[in-house]
């Protein structure tokens, strides 16, 4: 029987894309390769801007938490970090997996001076929306809004 004290949690390497991608396939249902490419050449450009961390049991990897640091959006003064990606293998779940990797976030962000982080989710998964409400999330003061880029009738 696995328990919660056989996770560690570590860096992210360039090695472990390819397990971040299968991963997030199992949740997301497509490959997002291009997107978690991106993420990770930015990262290596600027590593004091990202933290990306892992969930290993023994030595295979079974989650990942991707935040990025920005300073002065929207008014801020200070630096906030934004949580672009978590995912745990489905396998893994119920073992506090996601919470060892929030833990490891809000420590590493906390060494770096940032003090709040925000995320977005889409308001139809309730799974994720209870795991964000238990770590602490709250609703933002501010409202996301989007709309369809289309020619203005002139």
């Amino acid at each position: 029987m696995t328990s919660k004290t056989d996770i560690h949690v570590r860096p992210l390497s360039p090695d472990d894309l390819g397990s971040v991608v299968s991963i997030d396939r199992k949740h997301s249902g497509s490959t997002r390769t291009a997107f978690y490419e991106k993420r990770l050449q930015a990262a290596l450009r600027n590593p004091k801007k990202f933290v990306y961390v892992g969930a290993c049991r023994g030595d295979t990897l079974v989650g990942f938490a991707l935040a990025r640091l920005e300073g002065g959006e929207f008014g801020r003064e200070t630096s906030v970090a934004a949580l672009d990606a978590i995912g745990v293998d489905p396998d893994h779940a119920g073992y506090g997996v996601a919470r060892a990797l929030m833990a490891e976030l809000d420590s590493v962000l906390s060494h770096k001076g940032t003090r709040e982080m925000g995320t977005q989710a889409d308001w139809t998964d309730h799974d994720l929306l209870r795991f964000f409400a238990a770590s602490g999330f709250r609703h933002a003061p501010r409202i996301v809004l989007e709309r369809v880029v289309s020619p203005f009738d002139e």
